[in-house]
């Protein structure tokens, strides 16, 4: 099968961030299982995301995309061309936009609310809609009043890529110190403000404990000075956006990985750290329960559970390594390979359901 993906995330670790990462390891697997797969992308940017956003949407009118077996478009991208064209429109949404908004403010929820009202019209107008959880797809349901049925694939992580990645790195955990790994964009609902009163709370109690911390964002600024007002210096290293290579390396040579956020249409970096055989201590908020194994979890926003899981973790080596089997045996589930066969048998569902022709998992059109 021909497929065509629409999107205007940027094609980058560092500014896609999980969006990208997903969308890249889907048309490799895909392309794995015998199909082609051509990204359309904008040729144009603007300093202003949104409205590059609407400009490349705008500019799929003029696309002739009639030689592709189906078109997917992501997140909001294919609004405008969804449902006018004999090729099938599939709506993959990664994140509902709607329900990540609630946690900005300002200029910024105000160009998420643009783009969430382009999203539900994306929805409205496919032939049907892929989404990466069941929490995201109630969401769906509920912010953009979406009646139909919504196929859940969930994300993917090419596992024999990332232990490839992980194999290369020669850095090992420091015995004489208890690492706390986490990934993620700087955005308010990540909640990296909760991570670092946790630290706080730790502080005296863990004298070996620290705090690694890659990425960036909008947020930097504020939580840079809430550490800096907590006398974090010393126990929290503020890593910056790394390599994949260094990446890996972080990941092997951490103890435990916390992702504190209370909103995840999936999270991927939860995939990579129960991939590299480490526990991982989470807020049971949104996606995150889906992902993850029940134990690993904690109340969200509650920076005294935070720290009393990571507490329980540095006290108990057992436990340590009971997460660590029981993430590494969940993580099975989402191989890419896997996965990528869940994603053409929901693409068939829809096109079946449409009355368009159905294709197989081997790249053929029956």
């Amino acid at each position: 099968m021909k497929f065509c993906f629409l999107t205007s995330t940027p094609q980058n670790v560092t500014a896609g961030s999980g969006t990208f990462r997903g969308i890249h390891v889907l048309a490799s697997a895909l392309r794995g299982l015998g199909h082609s797969v051509e990204v359309v992308t904008p040729e144009k940017h603007c300093r202003i995301f949104t409205l590059e956003r609407l400009r490349f949407n705008e500019s799929l009118r003029r696309q002739d995309l009639s030689r592709f077996d189906l078109v997917v478009g992501f997140d909001l991208d294919g609004y405008r061309i969804a449902g006018r064209g004999r090729t099938p429109h599939v709506a993959a949404i990664k994140g509902v936009i709607a329900d990540e908004l609630r946690f900005e403010r300002g200029i910024t929820r105000t160009m998420l609310s643009i783009q969430a009202a382009c999203e539900r019209l994306h929805v409205q107008r496919a032939a049907g809609v892929i989404t990466t959880s069941e929490y995201a797809a109630e969401q769906l349901k509920r912010l953009y009043r979406f009646p139909q049925p919504v196929h859940v694939v969930p994300e993917m992580l090419d596992l024999a890529q990332w232990r490839e990645l992980l194999d290369s790195s020669e850095v090992a955990p420091d015995p004489n110190m208890f690492s706390v790994l986490t990934v993620c964009r700087f955005y308010p609902r990540k909640r990296l403000d909760l991570l670092l009163r946790a630290a706080a709370l730790l502080r005296e109690r863990i004298g070996n404990l620290r705090f690694r911390i890659v990425g960036g964002g909008p947020e930097s600024k504020r939580l840079r000075e809430l550490s800096s007002a907590l006398r974090l210096e010393g126990m929290v290293e503020w890593l910056g956006d790394v390599t994949q290579a260094r990446l890996a390396a972080e990941y092997t040579s951490c103890d435990v990985f916390c992702l504190p956020s209370l909103q995840e249409g999936f999270g991927i970096v939860l995939l990579e750290a129960m991939a590299a055989g480490k526990p991982v201590v989470a807020a049971r908020a949104a996606a995150i329960p889906e992902v993850v194994p029940e134990p690993c979890l904690v109340e969200p926003g509650d920076a005294q559970a935070l720290a009393s899981a990571i507490e329980q973790l540095y006290r108990s080596p057992d436990r340590r390594c009971a997460l660590a089997e029981r993430g590494s045996a969940r993580v099975q589930c989402f191989d890419a390979p896997k996965v990528a066969v869940q994603f053409v048998d929901a693409v068939n569902s829809i096109v079946h359901s449409t009355r368009q022709p159905v294709f197989t998992n081997a790249g053929t059109s029956l």
